[in-house]
């Protein structure tokens, strides 16, 4: 189980834009992984919506942010041209990352369980080791609390 303090797992996934990202890319540097259930649902829209709005202020802070879902590269382009986001939305269909991370979980609803993203952000240092944990995070207050922490960094 990831833990703050601990060194962050390793990755390399294809992202929107024709990007591709991995944790090799980013060393030395700061970023935010934040992994969301669904493109284009209302509370992975807020949420992402709201670190888009945040990114200028989040770039200040030398911070990098990838999403992470397990959608298909082709429906998360639709996601991120609709709705302008400018940061890399990665694909993990095989939810490899997810796992390292803990964050491909057991869920229910409407009395029915099956396996899926939990909304959850992982705050990375400049060393490579996680800084701060958000679970279940809240969709609306998620950029703020993103921000707040990344000035400590």
């Amino acid at each position: 189980m990831i833990e703050v303090g601990g060194k962050a797992p390793g990755f390399d996934l294809e992202a929107s834009g024709g990007r591709r990202v991995t944790a090799a890319s980013l060393k030395g540097k700061p970023y935010l992984l934040y992994f969301y259930p669904k493109a284009s649902t209302p509370g992975c829209t807020t949420q992402a919506c709201g670190i888009q709005e945040a990114l200028p202020a989040l770039g200040k802070t030398g911070l990098t942010v990838i999403g992470v879902s397990p959608d298909e590269i082709p429906k998360i382009e639709k996601f991120a041209k609709k709705y302008g986001l400018e940061f890399p939305l990665a694909s993990d269909p095989e939810h490899q990352l997810a796992e390292a991370y803990g964050t491909w979980v057991e869920k229910r609803f409407m009395g029915r369980r099956y396996m899926g993203f939990e909304r959850s952000s992982f705050l990375i240092g400049a060393d490579g080791k996680v800084k701060a944990i958000w679970r279940k995070v809240k969709p609306e207050a998620h950029a703020a609390q993103v921000l707040e922490a990344a000035k400590n960094l």
